[in-house]
């Protein structure tokens, strides 16, 4: 019988080498298909950002591959040194953009302080957005295409920006959840540090993927493999031995973030004149 042990162990017992393959084979015939110079990449230092770099590179050559890493005034300084290394390791050209001064200027002209509890949030998903710009000025300069980092895990969730990180071209690892992807990452030689680094968006002081998701990723991935996966109900899913709560809050998280994957609703079309 079935145990969310089980699944999660199911998870990760996949073919690295020919995941890895696969995505590259999906990065290259993006590409080309789009007639692009190759790809920019938004470097962060984390793990899902580490990893597509080093694929696309991978895929690419490390010459059709352009990092750009854009820290606010709070990004830790190791997620800095952590971008800079892979970026150097990879041989990348790589721009740094600190985003703290267009911040302000945003917070200024719309008469409110960045430290505001208020509006916390509005200008968390300013950043990202602003990330979101930078990168497609560098994808018009150099006519590259925007690889996005996104994880099947934050996709299924809704753990993104709308037309934020969520604005890019394609997504080459948005196939693999969060903790394939870490394995994923260790088995192409991504160090530990990086690759099993705490998630964290940082798009304000403190940022934990902790703090926001009902769980953490081993424990929410296994069940999001199992609902849309396996395709199993909640009902049996809770009979694994799941928290409900924790599945209604999964299945929550689910319903509210639908349009976050949808283009947006287009209106009716025009109604024919009537003839008397």
């Amino acid at each position: 019988m079935a145990s969310i042990k089980s699944l999660a162990d199911e998870l990760l017992n996949i073919d690295f080498t020919k995941t890895a393959r696969s995505v590259e084979s999906f990065i290259t015939e993006t590409v080309e298909s789009a007639g692009a110079s190759g790809v920019v990449v938004g470097l962060s230092g984390g793990v899902d950002s580490s990893a597509v770099a080093l694929l696309c590179a991978r895929a690419l050559s490390k010459d059709r591959v352009t990092a750009l890493i854009m820290p606010a005034e709070f990004t830790p300084a190791q997620d800095v040194e952590d971008a800079k290394f892979l970026a150097e390791k990879l041989g990348l050209k790589t721009y740094m953009v600190p985003i703290a001064p267009i911040v302000n200027s945003f917070a200024e002209q719309l008469g409110v302080e960045t430290d505001d509890v208020h509006v916390k949030m509005p200008l968390a998903n300013l950043r990202a957005r602003i990330r979101m710009t930078l990168l497609y000025f560098y994808a018009n300069r150099y006519n590259v295409l925007v690889a996005g980092t996104g994880d099947r895990s934050e996709l299924l969730l809704g753990y993104f920006t709308k037309y934020g990180d969520a604005g890019v071209d394609f997504l080459p690892v948005a196939g693999l959840y969060k903790t394939q992807l870490r394995w994923l990452s260790k088995h192409l030689g991504l160090p530990d540090r990086i690759a099993f680094k705490p998630s964290s968006p940082q798009l304000y002081p403190g940022h934990r993927a902790v703090d926001e998701l009902p769980a953490d990723y081993d424990v929410l991935d296994p069940i999001l493999y199992a609902l849309f996966d396996k395709k199993m109900d909640v009902e049996q899913v809770a009979g694994l031995g799941v928290d409900r709560r924790l599945l209604e809050a999964i299945a929550e998280r689910y319903r509210r973030s639908v349009h976050k994957r949808s283009l947006p609703n287009i209106g009716p079309t025009p109604a024919p004149l009537t003839t008397r």
